[in-house]
């Protein structure tokens, strides 16, 4: 008997030789989420390994408590960390089976198992588990155990600990659960996959009662609760997703930025909390308006035809399948489905659709638009006139509901297809630089590439503001005269010639800085760019914010050169800011796990051109708005400023402005550069995107107006010559000059001035 208990000693003392220190529970410090916030405070995305969230035992009810003690470890508050009439028990059952089939851990043990030990399933790891159990028990109250123990424990679907496990299920706080839910997820830890409440509800009830009895025979609740809680109807919420559920393009840019920059072992373990710029209504808003006119272009374009026919007798398991959709999410108005054409009748000018269980019809009226594409038809070209031209019995295709029928079962319906091409759409808070706003693309889902940042894309004309901002500080004013007239560039070494043209084919003759702008004409700004020189525009460029590569080369003048929409936008800002570059921030701040600050937005504010400069360009733009190619945003009745951007054979659209409060930019165009189409210009196709956003966000929001700075003076000119005028000028505007460039020389009589008709008329 002395030997074996010598033997016993001596195991003790081998196995306990190399054990965790236990004291290491004092610094609990599990892997927990990291979670971002919008500008109001309102979670917009979690990362993680283990989607954890810690809160104290005071946070977790009483009942809870009771409820996983009475299903786990009922002599939780009797034993040292070790009970020994389960360990017996579970002895018994693994020797029957001749495996280990059945654990008695306690509470405390299974706390050793989680933190200090492998989940191995082998008699040296339970004795080293009972060591450290009996150790933890002496070391820490009961109550410690019990809050490590519940914010640790695994409960299934991602969630570890009973804080993310009341989330994951019910959509509440771990202290706002009733008996019935504390019942349910008591229920969990001895097999989570099995008893899961959203795959397998009849087990998870089951389970729930086993625990509602284990609770009442140990004393902690009455038969009357039992029932009542029985009774209870589960409320399962489905999990949120909330990566892709509310700003996904938004979190997955800060994401890389703090993985990058702190690691991932930061991101998805150290729980950090990230505020970020961005304003959740806003971002609605914008992919609101992507979405519209994406399909407006879509349906400009024409219709590519069903997404799949099916024979007769394969529409019977198709609207079965797409039944057992619709009871999950079923139709309601304003939604985008699919569905099946089961007939089609030219007499009266409809298409039946099933759509699961419910029919609906589409009308002649809903499908006009839908002839065959072409990108050389214009969006005004006729269209369908009868339903049999588009549809087809069997047609799989896409429908939009609008209402139901008033008396009957049936849905008017509107056809429908996924657009092809992609938009972006970035806004910028004027003065602070908050990245308000940003949408890379249609669909996150199906695209993850952000052509906001990662994508460089020929501007066009949207470019020119920065060559004729250049221009004004390089001697020009708005009211410079330059001769728009046709210009050729030869090439000998790579036998090239290159003729700039306007968009219209024509030139103008004599042509003010302003009108230039205004009307977006190429070849005056190719010889802006020849005389202020291209290096100096270039570094111009870079001063504005530009970091893209950019040709070295008079074509830059046209907008040749890729650049991001980011970097577009925040030159814009420069001229909303009155010459100071801001920094875009897309964070505000980020607190570690304790609450330090690792860092809080400080963005840098430069001043990089003479606000002079900036008011100018503004007054230019306003122009572009009133007079020019922007006229489409007059419509928000508010001072704005910007400039339309359209690339050769029309394979991007842009439309870059601002107001007093917010820059913003939207681009359009297809992933493989292919044509957008005839007449899809800046102006018809990305400014209504522009417009309907902004309209959005300054609803409700007081008019503000552009200020003018020091330095900026005003003076009547004629408008034709850019000189001061005389009795004889026909047509004068107030314009705006940096102090000591208004015009000294007055206009000549006109019968000394050479018509501009005369002077130069060309169509070409």
């Amino acid at each position: 008997m002395l030997m074996g208990a010598a033997a016993m000693v001596g195991v003790y003392l081998y196995l306990s030789d190399d054990l965790p220190k236990i004291t290491s529970l004092t610094d609990y410090h599990p892997s927990i989420i990291t979670t971002v916030y919008s500008d109001d405070n309102r979670k917009i995305a979690e990362f993680y390994k283990e989607r954890r969230i810690v809160v104290p035992l005071s946070s977790i009810p009483l009942q809870l408590q009771q409820a996983f003690i009475a299903a786990e470890d009922a002599r939780f508050y009797k034993h040292q960390g070790i009970d020994f009439f389960s360990i017996i028990r579970a002895f018994i059952k693994n020797i029957e089976a001749g495996t280990i089939v059945q654990g008695g851990s306690t509470i405390t043990q299974q706390v050793t198992k989680s933190f200090l030990l492998t989940p191995e399933r082998s008699y040296e790891r339970k004795i080293k588990e009972a060591i450290l159990a009996y150790r933890i028990d002496k070391t820490f109250t009961k109550e410690e155990v019990l809050y490590l123990y519940l914010n640790q424990i695994y409960l299934g679907h991602g969630a570890y600990g009973v804080e993310a496990a009341a989330e994951n299920y019910f959509g509440k706080s771990v202290s706002q659960l009733n008996l019935a839910e504390c019942a349910i997820l008591a229920g969990l830890p001895q097999a989570p996959s099995r008893y899961s409440p959203f795959r397998f509800p009849e087990r998870a009830k089951q389970r729930q009662i086993y625990v509602l009895n284990r609770m009442l025979a140990e004393g902690f609740i009455n038969n009357t609760e039992v029932t009542e809680a029985i009774d209870v109807k589960m409320d399962i919420k489905p999990r949120r997703n909330w990566y892709i559920e509310e700003v996904p393009i938004y979190t997955e840019h800060i994401r890389r930025y703090v993985e990058k920059k702190y690691g991932k072992d930061a991101l998805y373990t150290q729980g950090l909390k990230i505020y970020a710029a961005v304003n959740i209504e806003m971002q609605k808003a914008a992919r609101k308006e992507i979405e519209k006119g994406l399909r407006d272009l879509d349906r400009r374009r024409g219709y590519r035809g069903p997404e799949t026919r099916l024979a007769p007798e394969e529409i019977e398991a198709f609207s079965d399948k797409r039944q057992t959709v619709l009871l999950e999410n079923p139709l309601v108005e304003g939604a985008t489905t699919k569905g099946v054409v089961i007939d089609v009748n030219d007499r009266s000018g409809t298409a039946t659709i099933r759509m699961g269980d419910s029919r609906g019809i589409v009308s002649i009226d809903d499908m006009r638009w839908a002839r065959k594409p072409n990108p050389n038809l214009a969006f005004y070209q006729a269209r369908v006139k009868k339903v049999s031209q588009v549809l087809k019995t069997g047609d799989v295709i896409q429908v939009r509901v609008v209402k139901k029928q008033d008396a009957s079962d049936l849905w008017d319906l509107s056809l429908e297809q996924t657009p092809d091409a992609q938009s972006a759409l970035l806004c910028i808070e004027a003065e602070t630089g908050l990245v308000k706003v940003m949408v890379g693309g249609r669909d996150f889902m199906e695209s993850q590439f952000n052509r906001a940042i990662q994508s460089r894309r020929q501007p066009g004309s949207a470019f020119k503001p920065i060559i004729y901002a250049a221009a004004l500080d390089k001697g020009f004013t708005a009211a410079s005269e330059i001769i728009d007239a046709p210009i050729v560039f030869e090439d000998e070494v790579n036998d090239f010639t290159w003729k700039p043209k306007n968009y219209g084919k024509k030139f103008y003759g004599p042509t003010l800085l302003r009108e230039a702008l205004t009307k977006s004409r190429n070849v005056v700004t190719i010889k802006i760019l020849q005389d202020i020189g291209i290096d100096y525009s270039i570094d111009y460029a870079r001063k504005l914010g530009i970091e893209s590569e950019l040709a070295r080369d008079l074509s830059i003048a046209l907008g040749s050169s890729g650049v991001s929409l980011l970097e577009l936008v925040n030159s814009y800002a420069v001229f909303a800011n009155q010459g100071y570059l801001v920094e875009p921030a897309f964070i505000t701040k980020i607190e570690d796990r304790f609450g330090n600050i690792l860092e809080e937005m400080n963005p840098s504010r430069e001043r990089v051109i003479d606000k002079s400069t900036a008011y100018i360009m503004t007054s230019l733009l306003e122009s572009v708005v009133k007079e020019g190619t922007g006229k489409r945003v007059k419509a928000l009745q508010r001072p704005v400023a910007g400039k339309t951007g359209t690339t050769n054979d029309l394979q991007d659209a842009w439309f870059v402005g601002y107001t007093p409060r917010f820059i913003s930019g939207v681009w359009v165009g297809y992933d493989n550069g292919r044509t957008l189409g005839k007449g899809e210009t800046g102006s018809r196709t990305a400014s209504p995107i522009w417009l309907g956003f902004m309209n959005t966000i300054l609803t409700g929001k007081p008019v503000r107006v552009f200020q003018v700075p020091e330095g900026v003076v005003f003076s009547k000119i004629d408008a034709e010559t850019g000189l001061l005028p005389i009795p004889e000028s026909t047509k004068t505007r107030f314009e705006c000059f940096k102090e000591g460039t208004v015009p000294t020389e007055y206009t000549k009589k006109p019968d000394t001035i050479v018509d501009a008709e005369s002077f130069f008329k060309s169509d070409m």
